[in-house]
């Protein structure tokens, strides 16, 4: 029997007194997939940012419990230091920190906290080095600094490929999908799903069904204002890409 990975219940947070998110209700166990879709400003996002601890975000009520923690005391770096990642839509750049050099301090920051010693730059080449064949990266991106020049596939490609290093427990990725072409898409995907284990998790936010050919989740979640109001298998982001919102958004929603 799989495990609770992170069980949120009746969470409510609000981004500059303004109430985004009115009692959300979701858990993920280990080894499943779930999708999160729903319209613009359905309060997808702040899902994503208010489990990562973004600043800006305030939890106005509910509980988060993550691994047995208390999400909502822990500091964002306590929170990835846990196995938890976010995955943004817009990943940030950060203009001269070389991608080895900030990958490697993520990755050895992680060894500390689980009590082992830190990796060296040889040992960690190697497995850098294998997980770029996994997105399928050149060489010369690891020389480059983080995302600075990156296109929008490039940016996306390298974010997985930091997940895929780091291996976390629980992924949070925020519409990965958003301006990938197909063969970008069909690569994140890839990438993604090698990395599905039976002790990880992973949250899937999406506006479109295309990224879920290839991500299939277990489960998909239509959010809207706020609240999710439907829960069904992968069959339900099938229908929502036939019907669109309407016919849910407008009161035939019954949660599964």
């Amino acid at each position: 029997m799989s495990n609770k990975l992170i069980e949120i219940k009746d969470l409510s947070a609000s981004i500059d007194g303004k109430q985004i998110l009115k009692g959300i209700n979701l858990t993920v166990n280990e080894g499943e997939v779930h999708a999160i879709m729903g319209p613009n400003g359905s309060g997808k996002s702040t899902l994503g940012y208010v489990l990562s601890g973004r600043d800006g975000y305030d939890v106005d009520g509910g509980s988060v419990s993550y691994a047995g923690n208390d999400l909502i005391d822990m500091a964002p770096e306590e929170r990835a230091r846990e196995g938890l990642f976010l995955a943004f839509q817009y990943p940030v750049e950060i203009p001269g920190v070389n991608n080895t050099y900030f990958l490697r301090a993520a990755f050895n920051e992680l060894r500390k906290h689980r009590g082992e010693e830190e990796m060296d730059a040889v040992d960690f080449l190697g497995v850098v080095k294998e997980k770029m064949k996994l997105l399928e990266l050149p060489d010369g991106m690891m020389k480059r600094s983080v995302n600075e020049g990156f296109s929008g596939g490039e940016k996306k490609r390298n974010e997985i490929f930091q997940m895929a290093v780091l291996d976390p427990k629980l992924s949070v990725l925020d519409e990965t999908d958003s301006g990938l072409d197909i063969d970008a898409l069909k690569i994140v995907a890839n990438g993604v799903n090698a990395l599905r284990k039976p002790d990880n998790a992973s949250i899937v936010i999406t506006h479109y069904q295309r990224l879920l050919d290839y991500i299939v989740p277990d489960f998909v979640h239509v959010l809207s204002d706020g609240r999710i109001i439907k829960s069904g298998g992968k069959e339900l982001a099938l229908e929502l890409e036939e019907k669109g919102y309407d016919w849910i958004t407008n009161g035939e929603a019954v949660a599964a």
